[in-house]
């Protein structure tokens, strides 16, 4: 069976803790889409871990890892990570590499920075992570595939081409030094014999894997609302988030995903910038964020302090749906202990017309919150693991938001630990 563990949202939603959990039950763990652009912090026997483009079934001896044709491969930071995991005395891993992935070269990261720089104020709020020039180019036909690394001639010719038109921008428009076709070939080439123990056809793997009724896990990364077509665009990823692209990322039937895991924070926050219509700021945002997460609300792969928010029933009524939810994964439940009244966004007002759709984004960007109070419950509720123990108005919190999303959840997390879960 094929499960997708996916986000609601804008990312940091805690997928990297629900997929270690269900990896559990799992034989094989697929990423199929980004790179190491945004991280997974996962806490379990062996310490606390951010994960960027290890699949986080890793600390598993009896799963297979696998990175799908769909991510973008930065081969360095990947086995950098996995000499890391492995020096902390996890396992090492099983690990799968489809040969049908692409590379993240050494220029796009350059690219990704000079072009952030260039557009100062009106950026992105990218990772630097070289992603989008990455997807641009596995787009515009002048990605190098991993299979590519294996034919030296082939691989001479195609960097002499491909860098031609980078060297015109970078003396053009960014005005730094020059790619040298020879000193990138010596890198590949370096790439080439970390990655050949790994290199296998990925989408045949996994055929035969269904056929042999194993249980797969495709990790997403990110969320909903920054998928390229449904999210927040322009101020998206460049790879699609959604856990129907994990059957084109993975090189599987689509009809093969049975179940939808949609994972989705008890109230809101973000990375980066773009519309964020139950953002809350000052003293509110510092004590949620401080108390949020585990060790507070930092991005876990730029330690930027995320945005915060109130829970957005629009936002997450429609990025459950858009993924396709069959169950969703309420997390972080126990941060919300401290407060009296809880606010939760239930419609968005745009020029005095309140909806509870979530709009494209010229509209998104003049959405004022609705909301509505709810009674806090102002007790610790970690370490319970019975829903029905749960103080009544945190059980009422969850089948208010249940309700305004119309998708079932029927796991709440209530710790950082990966047995700090409730099953419903």
């Amino acid at each position: 069976m094929v499960k997708a563990v996916v986000g609601a949202n804008w990312g940091d939603e805690g997928k990297g803790k629900i997929t270690d959990m269900l990896a559990q039950e799992a034989d094989i763990i697929v990423r199929f889409q980004g790179g190491a652009n945004a991280g997974h912090t996962i806490v379990n026997d062996y310490g606390k871990f951010a994960l960027h483009t290890l699949p986080s079934g890793v600390f598993y001896g009896h799963t297979t890892s696998i990175i799908g044709n769909g991510v973008a491969l930065n081969i360095p930071v990947f086995f950098k990570e996995y000499n890391e995991v492995v020096s902390r005395g996890v396992p090492a891993p099983k690990i799968l590499i489809s040969n049908r992935a692409q590379i993240v070269m050494p220029y796009h990261i350059l690219f990704d920075q000079y072009e952030e720089e260039r557009l100062g104020g009106k950026s992105f709020g990218s990772t630097k992570s070289g992603i989008a020039p990455f997807y641009s180019d596995k787009y515009a036909k002048i990605g190098f595939q991993v299979s590519e690394l294996f034919d030296d001639d082939y691989l001479k010719e195609k960097l002499q081409r491909v860098i031609q038109t980078k060297n015109v921008l970078l003396e053009h428009l960014y005005h730094k030094p020059l790619l040298d076709a020879d000193e990138l070939f010596k890198e590949l080439v370096s790439y080439r014999e970390m990655v050949a123990p790994y290199v296998c056809d990925v989408s045949a793997y996994l055929w035969q894997a269904i056929r042999d009724g194993k249980e797969i896990l495709l990790e997403g990364q990110l969320g909903s609302l920054k998928d390229p077509d449904h999210g927040i665009y322009p101020m998206v990823t460049s790879s699609s988030t959604l856990a129907a692209y994990g059957a084109i990322g993975a090189g599987l039937p689509p009809y093969e995903i049975k179940k939808i895991v949609t994972v989705c924070k008890a109230y809101s926050s973000a990375v980066g910038a773009g519309a964020f219509v139950s953002e809350i700021f000052g003293d509110e945002a510092d004590e949620l964020r401080r108390r949020g997460g585990d060790g507070g609300e930092y991005g876990a792969t730029t330690g930027r302090p995320r945005r915060m928010g109130w829970f957005d029933c629009v936002a997450s009524k429609y990025g459950c749906r858009i993924q396709g939810t069959t169950d969703v994964a309420f997390t972080v439940l126990d941060v919300l202990g401290y407060l009296d009244e809880i606010p939760v966004c239930v419609g968005y007002d745009i020029e005095g017309e309140v909806t509870t759709e979530f709009p494209p984004t010229c509209l998104l960007e003049k959405a004022k919150p609705v909301l509505k109070t709810l009674p806090g419950w102002k007790t610790d509720i970690r370490g319970i693991k019975k829903y029905e123990d749960l103080p009544e108005n945190c059980r009422k919190y969850i089948e208010f938001v249940e309700e305004q999303i119309g998708f079932p959840i029927t796991m709440i997390s209530n710790g950082p630990g990966r047995n700090d879960i409730i099953y419903r």
